[in-house]
């Protein structure tokens, strides 16, 4: 199914593909959630408008495997590295190949709860509105009522992981972003809502006599999907990516419901072949050699530097007008900083 070649798949998709789940991570919500949105733009942002033909990176068998194995399985995949080496790239890289539709990204930070990636519901949002309607028909005749509340859906907003447990034909790709700057009780609040692929929302349950199916917004631009009796399902369960710097350790329980992946750091090769989906072969061949050796010499130094640093440096080459190459190479030396804050000492002009 994933190559990790970031071909789409030619004239089918992935449900053809799919083979069906093991029994016990099978789901069956419903009905069936319309097709997500496409995002070519983000993706093309994150991975770059150009693709090189026939480049896949090192890793990539290695890559796919996991991926493969995580869609087979119904499991979340783990992958672990050192900042700035890629990883977060993955789940698009995925998406863009599998043709999964926009990628979901919901990132952590230290006071992310896992109620936030579910849903949020803004009462206080709704008592305002109800109180602004009673007051504006303060002069209707006492026969006709007190003015109802405004419907309790349009307060109501799934989050990223909310919107990936909706019941779609296929697959949504959810990337959870930098997991290990969570709370600690995060990881372990996970665990049942991987397990079961749904989730309650209380407001909802508590009105289901009065409105049994609610249309509530989803993280999606414009999104929209309905909720019956108060209870989100999954149908086909998501491609998790979570990504980890390494700087904690997990629950036994929590890994052990995923699977790992270790992101190797990029070779000569893999980081040319970025250069050019972003740039354009002609770019990568008139600068790649010599930016991306000195690169990989300075990351070797000063204890390893980010992609994203290399490319910054690609773009000043590509568009600087005039000026020497030693002029070139303090700027470029100056962008090559070191990950923990230690800047180079830059050469007089």
């Amino acid at each position: 199914m994933y190559r990790g070649t970031g071909e789409p798949l030619p004239d089918t998709t992935l449900g053809a593909l799919l083979p069906p789940p093991p029994p016990w991570r099978a789901f069956h919500g419903g009905p069936v959630t319309a097709p997500p949105p496409a995002d070519e733009a983000e993706t093309a942002r994150r991975l770059g408008g150009h693709r090189p033909a026939g480049y896949a990176p090192a890793y990539a068998r290695r890559e796919a495997d996991l991926v493969n194995a995580a869609l087979l399985l119904r499991r979340p995949l783990l992958v672990s590295g050192r900042p700035g080496t890629g990883k977060s790239s993955l789940a698009y890289r995925i998406s863009r190949e599998l043709r999964l539709g926009r990628v979901l990204r919901w990132h952590i930070t230290s006071r992310t709860t896992l109620q936030r990636g579910l849903y949020e519901y803004d009462a206080i949002g709704r008592v305002q509105d109800t109180a602004a309607l009673r007051a504006a028909a303060g002069d209707t005749p006492a026969e006709h009522g007190p003015t109802a509340p405004p419907d309790i859906g349009d307060y109501i907003q799934l989050g990223p992981l909310g919107t990936a447990l909706l019941p779609y034909e296929e697959p949504r790709v959810l990337l959870i972003d930098e997991l290990d700057k969570s709370d600690l009780d995060l990881a372990n609040d996970l665990l049942s809502v991987f397990e079961d692929g749904t989730f309650t929302i209380p407001e909802l349950r508590r009105a289901r006599r009065r409105n049994p199916v609610v249309t509530v917004q989803t993280d999606d631009p414009q999104g929209e999907a309905e909720i019956t009796a108060g209870v989100v399902r999954c149908r086909a369960f998501p491609l998790i990516v979570m990504t980890s710097n390494s700087e904690r350790e997990f629950p036994p329980a929590f890994l052990r419901r995923c699977l790992l992946l270790q992101m190797p750091e990029p070779g000569d090769d893999d980081l040319a072949g970025m250069v050019a989906a972003h740039f354009g072969e002609e770019v990568a061949q008139e600068w790649g050699g010599t930016l991306i050796a000195n690169f990989l010499k300075r990351s070797r130094e000063r204890g390893g530097l980010s992609i994203d640093q290399l490319l910054n440096a690609f773009h000043l080459a590509a568009t600087r007008t005039g000026g020497d190459e030693e002029g070139l190479q303090n700027l470029t030396e100056a962008i090559w900083h070191r990950l923990d804050g230690t800047a180079p000492a830059v050469r007089p002009e």
